[in-house]
């Protein structure tokens, strides 16, 4: 006896395979022996009826001969006709069945390999997505991060810009610690280099010593304020045209700054007035006329830079005073003084 291996059908239970790789139908299908049966079956009947009726078998002429024959024949004809209709249904059926198992088999294929497609792409976006993060986290921190220890600064610029506020009002509410420090006394105060640098704003996007002043001018409560407006009215006198660079102010000695910061207004300190563009003056007196979010912008950026300079004044030197005066925040102070009548 022959050993058969496991999961391997015997010999004679393998289906018959025709040429093309499907299933081949045997010799006699079961239509075809129901066809031959049939037609046994009438040619015996036609053979009894011939035998048992009487002159049934008289040739009546050749036309009667070829009409019997016609009747004997006719139905077999039929009846094979319709056994090989049958079998050409049968076979349509199998080979649409065969076609639509190929048609599934290669759409499952298909989705198998787009699956295999999508999971490597979300894969690979993932560990896009991943590095892009760590990316990004790494410019934050070194944009956030300040190397102040790198930079050295004269020892004159060194001292704070503004002087020491006055103790704050015990009703007005801001952060304190547990012991009651203010947060931003743990802070060490900007230094007038950096004040000044930060009024000029960065020049472009390499200055990196712009931004780092920047970034500690913001820091500071007060400094913020005045940054902010400033950078509130650049914008909007951009708007028509108006840059800052493009003035040429007249230089006022810094003894005028520090009676416009004691208090002192009018003709006296006129000369901080020293834009003289006419066409930056018009176009910014008029927008004053008739815009109302400028106008509120000028006068907060007006007040903010009066309160400040008045602290940065108690601790500038008169270099530290004419380096502030060339700044883009200094000669918009200049021009919009000039159009609110402040040095009138």
């Amino acid at each position: 006896m022959s050993e058969e291996r496991p999961g391997k059908a015997p010999e004679t239970q393998r289906p018959l395979r025709a040429p093309g790789g499907g299933i081949a139908e045997p010799r006699l299908s079961r239509i075809e022996m129901i066809a031959a049966g049939l037609s046994v079956l009438w040619l015996a009947l036609v053979a009894v009826f011939y035998m048992v009726v009487p002159g049934s078998g008289d040739s009546g002429g050749v036309l009667s001969t070829v009409m019997v024959l016609i009747g004997i024949f006719l139905p077999v004809a039929m009846i094979w006709m319709a056994a090989v209709t049958a079998r050409t249904a049968r076979e349509m059926r199998a080979e649409a069945a065969s076609l639509k198992a190929s048609v599934e088999s290669m759409r499952a294929a298909w989705v198998n390999q787009q699956t295999m497609r999508a999971g490597q792409t979300v894969e690979r976006k993932l560990d896009e997505i991943a590095a892009a993060t760590r990316q990004a986290e790494t410019t934050i921190a070194t944009f956030a991060s300040r190397r102040d220890g790198t930079t050295v600064q004269p020892s004159a610029d060194r001292k704070a810009a503004l002087a020491a506020p006055k103790p704050a009002d015990p009703v007005e509410d801001q952060p304190t610690l547990a012991l009651g420090t203010p947060a931003e006394e743990l802070r060490a105060p900007i230094s007038v280099a950096d004040f000044v640098r930060a009024l000029n704003f960065p020049d472009n996007a390499e200055d990196k010593e712009g931004f780092r002043a920047l970034r500690r001018a913001l820091e500071d409560r007060s400094t913020a304020k005045l940054i902010r407006a400033a950078q509130d009215v650049l914008n909007l006198l951009a708007q028509d045209g108006i840059y800052m660079d493009d003035l040429k102010p007249d230089r006022a000695r810094p003894e005028l700054w520090r009676r416009f910061a004691q208090g002192e207004r009018g003709r006296e300190i006129a000369a901080l007035g020293g834009i003289r563009d006419r066409s930056s003056l018009a176009l910014s007196a008029g927008r004053m006329r008739q815009d109302t979010v400028f106008r509120d912008a000028a006068h907060h950026f007006l007040r903010q830079f009066d309160k400040t300079f008045t602290e940065f004044e108690k601790n500038a030197s008169d270099q530290n005073v004419a380096d502030l005066a060339e700044t883009r925040t200094a000669r918009a102070f200049m021009l919009l003084g000039r159009v609110t009548g402040t040095f009138d």
